[in-house]
């Protein structure tokens, strides 16, 4: 099997976020760009995306699996069965601090307008390069009160052996 015939890294790269946000602490979330093969509820769909927050919490019956998200989650109190084909993933984050990582945007089913993506000037690798990744970072001054954010202060830390 060479490169070019290998499996996607996508599904890998989603399953180590989600394992890195539930191990900090965080809430991992999933943007989606919505076609017919995305099972979500239509109503929460905007600009023909829609984010997902795929916490344990918030979830039943998770499975990250190569091809396919699925899940049960209450929409406005309604249980819904989520199906997310991998590809249709543009991005997975961590709501707290918004880290993670943008996936190139799939293109547009033959029928559909193209819409234009939130995520499209970060995500802005053509759709056939599926090996692109981009990471999502923080804009200058993102800290508290849209200051910088400050280096840590103190001693340095030092580590100590014990026996």
């Amino acid at each position: 099997m060479n490169a070019l015939e290998s499996t996607s890294t996508r599904p890998y790269l989603i399953r180590a976020l989600y394992d890195w946000c539930t191990d900090n602490g965080f809430t991992p979330y999933v943007a989606v760009q919505v076609d017919e093969t995305v099972q979500v509820p239509r109503e929460y769909v905007k600009n023909g995306e829609i984010v997902l927050n795929i916490s344990f919490d918030a979830t039943s019956s998770l499975k990250l699996g190569n091809d396919f998200i699925e899940f049960k989650a209450r929409f406005a109190g309604t249980a819904r069965e989520i199906i997310v084909p991998v590809n249709r993933v543009i991005a997975i984050y961590a709501r707290e601090n918004g880290q993670g990582m943008a996936f190139p945007v799939p293109a547009p089913a033959p029928q559909a307008e193209p819409r234009p993506s939130p995520l499209s000037s970060v995500a802005a690798a053509p759709a056939e390069a599926d090996a692109r990744i981009v990471q999502l970072v923080t804009p200058e001054g993102s800290g508290p009160g849209g200051e910088p954010p400050k280096p840590p202060s103190g001693p340095r830390p030092a580590l100590k052996r014990v026996k």
